[in-house]
């Protein structure tokens, strides 16, 4: 018999596919060859054969029309109208985004993945630059930040792990430990281009929404101003308390609450900014965190208009945007790629759920890159930072079997 179903209506079909469990779901993942994207309990498998979107970056002009253009296209030939992947930290950046043939999803826990290799054992870590060099830098940036004569107000400093292993890391177990470490994270894998053998592959966990649209309502909610968590309870709330009660993380997390509702304001209308911050948990940290919701002003504003509109938000890059992005480029010793950029998937409709990627790693074969940063602003302390980013590393190392 012949199908009377249109290609747009079988894309449809490929994107609402639930008819298996989360842990088949994850067996079926392959670097190379699928993207993995988990919001809340909810997983997306993108598999098959996948067009690539080529764009030089996520905020250059036009790019969101062009790729919705492309997913429209793509729907009316039968395919999947979704795209899944990840934007860069700056312009030049090539963005990882692709349009597979089939979406599978599913709900739930998706519990050890069979067969799963071991994960690393025997590691060696190289500090990239190493904590004597990060400390040196938060000092630079302190002094442009007390200079009277500067309008720096804040800037995010990173750093990186090498981590190179004696076998090659197992991206499904990888992904097996984020997912139960972590059920509330953004959890995510997803190939990046670059030669070289083997598929490298950008994984992690993020705890930080950076933009979310269904149909007119949208979501966001900003981090920032952490503290390390702690295996005893009681030390654990005091933590989570004396951050709450932080002038210095206060003040850091205002000015980024108030960008991300500048961003907002032009798109929006009933924006609910709440005038103060709640805590919020991973597995590793204890964030402040401002849940953000309003309703689009123009229904034809897609996720990818409201993400350009918004990235690089204070909690990656700084204030002003253009002045912190020159002293990262100054004091980070390395090219960001994308590390703290956004990772998540779009749709011919505009819908879209982008996370900002932190806590994260890039991996190929037996290479693995951490990337983890700090919020500098006047009042920080050099040896706090680096305590800080080295508790960030905590949820990729424990996730790979590495300890140090």
């Amino acid at each position: 018999m012949t199908s009377t179903t249109s290609p747009s209506e079988r894309a449809r079909e490929l994107l609402v596919e639930d008819r298996t469990t989360p842990g088949d779901l994850l067996a079926r993942y392959r670097p190379g060859t699928g993207a993995w994207f988990s919001s809340a309990g909810r997983h997306l498998l993108a598999t098959g054969d996948r067009e690539p979107i080529d764009a030089a970056c996520g905020t250059t002009p036009g790019f969101a029309a062009d790729v919705t253009a492309r997913l429209r296209s793509a729907r009316s030939r039968g395919a999947a109208g979704l795209a899944v992947g990840a934007l860069p930290f700056a312009a030049g950046t090539p963005a990882a985004l692709h349009v597979p043939e089939r979406v599978l999803r599913a709900e739930g826990a998706p519990g050890p993945v069979p067969g799963a290799a071991p994960l690393a054992a025997g590691a060696t870590v190289t500090p990239h630059p190493p904590e004597t060099g990060y400390a040196a830098a938060v000092s630079a940036a302190l002094l442009r930040l007390r200079a009277e004569d500067d309008e720096l107000g804040k800037v995010v400093l990173g750093r990186l792990l090498d981590v190179e292993v004696p076998g090659d890391v197992d991206v499904r177990a990888v992904l097996a430990r984020l997912l139960a470490a972590d059920p509330a994270a953004f959890v995510y894998a997803v190939d990046l281009p670059g030669a070289g053998p083997g598929p490298r592959t950008l994984v992690g966990a993020s705890p930080e929404l950076l933009v979310a649209r269904s149909g007119r309502r949208v979501t966001a909610c900003p981090l920032a101003g952490s503290a390390p968590r702690c295996a005893d309870p009681a030390e654990d709330r005091r933590r989570a308390e004396a951050l709450r009660a932080s002038a210095k993380d206060l003040a850091e997390h205002a000015v980024v609450a108030d960008a991300v509702h500048a961003a907002l304001a032009p798109l929006c209308v009933d924006l609910d900014v709440p005038a103060e911050p709640e805590l919020r948990s991973s597995a590793t940290m204890w964030h402040l965190a401002t849940p953000v919701t309003a309703t689009l002003a123009d229904p034809a504003t897609t996720s990818l208009d409201l993400l350009a509109a918004m990235h690089p938000t204070p909690a990656v890059c700084g204030v002003p945007p253009a002045e912190a992005a020159r002293v990262i480029a100054d004091l980070e010793p390395f090219e960001r790629g994308y590390f703290t950029g956004a990772v998540g998937w779009c749709d011919a409709d505009g819908d879209g759920e982008w996370a900002v990627t932190i806590r994260c790693a890039e991996v190929r074969e037996r290479s693995v890159r951490l990337f983890a940063g700090a919020g500098v602003v006047a009042a920080s302390d050099p040896a706090a930072e680096v305590a800080e980013t080295a508790a960030k590393f905590r949820t990729s190392l424990q996730a790979l079997g590495v300890t140090r």
